[in-house]
């Protein structure tokens, strides 16, 4: 039996057959010995798909459904799922082979955590490393400091109704807003856990009013987690300069969704270039 039997990896695919070969493989080889992994076909309809979700390995559980979102597949995963912990995984992005150890070492040291995450790695239109601050509830009411990328309690995932399918987007935020409201913390890892590959076009260039009428949609559904931001701040880490940026600048994001991720782009890539000069110089 593997070590990772515990776990189910649940894999939404909608159109990216050209990776999905990756993502699963980097599941199926995780140290430790191959999860459950669940791939769900959201409506695909292009023949490159097809054909990837044909060449699917034996042992991996397939799921068919019309389309209906990356939220909705995600649950129907979950719900196939019949092991104490989840892990979501992006068809397009791809696990470092000890992500689940890393992530396990503080789910099983600590039974009312709910999820662990750690960081990403850019690759593909990007470059360098996205490393998400420590669990705070405070900035996590501002600003959606973790991927949809866990290792999740099932049954805390359960008892929060899984992801909101009426969203407009913010899916994963939205989730780990739930968990904090039935007292579910997380917990990071600093270490380096997925490959998030990135895109030319990417959806969080998008439309700042559209993001904006998200957050106002979650603010909306969290309204008494919204109230308690006073006392959830006197427990942050974030001193009064932290917490007006994350109220102010994360919350409402004021510059063109273009002009953001450009300057992100830039950061990143000098980020790495500056990590590679002093790895080589040490």
């Amino acid at each position: 039996m593997s070590g990772n039997d515990d776990v189910t990896v649940v894999i939404p695919c909608f159109g990216h057959g050209e990776f999905l070969g990756e993502a699963v493989e980097s599941a199926l080889g995780q140290e430790g010995g191959p999860p459950r992994v669940v791939v769900v076909d959201d409506g695909s309809t292009d023949d490159r798909t097809a054909r990837a979700l044909d060449e699917l390995p034996a042992e991996v559980q397939l799921l068919r459904q019309l389309n209906a979102g990356v939220g909705a597949a995600r649950n129907a995963g979950a719900a196939a799922a019949r092991t104490p912990l989840l892990l979501m995984l992006d068809a397009d992005d791809r696990l470092r082979p000890g992500a689940l150890a890393t992530l396990r070492a503080p789910v099983s040291a600590d039974p009312a955590l709910g999820f662990a995450y750690g960081d990403a790695q850019f690759f593909g239109a990007w470059q360098g490393r996205l490393a998400f601050p420590d669990f705070d509830a405070y900035r996590l009411l501002y600003r959606s400091i973790v991927t949809a990328t866990s290792l999740m309690r099932r049954e805390a995932f359960e008892a929060v109704g899984g992801f909101d399918t009426e969203l407009p987007g913010y899916e994963d935020w939205d989730l780990y807003l739930g968990l904090l409201e039935h007292g579910r913390l997380g917990r990071r890892v600093p270490e380096v856990v997925l490959d998030y590959r990135r895109h030319e076009r990417s959806r969080l260039a998008g439309d700042r009013r559209e993001y904006r009428r998200n957050y106002r949609a979650i603010r909306s559904k969290h309204a008494a987690l919204y109230a308690r931001a006073g006392e959830l701040a006197r427990a942050s880490t974030l001193g009064p300069g932290g917490r007006l940026a994350y109220r102010t600048w994360w919350a409402w994001r004021p510059l063109p969704g273009a002009l953001e991720q450009a300057l992100y782009r830039v950061f990143f890539r000098v980020s790495a270039r500056l990590r590679a000069s002093s790895t080589s110089s040490a």
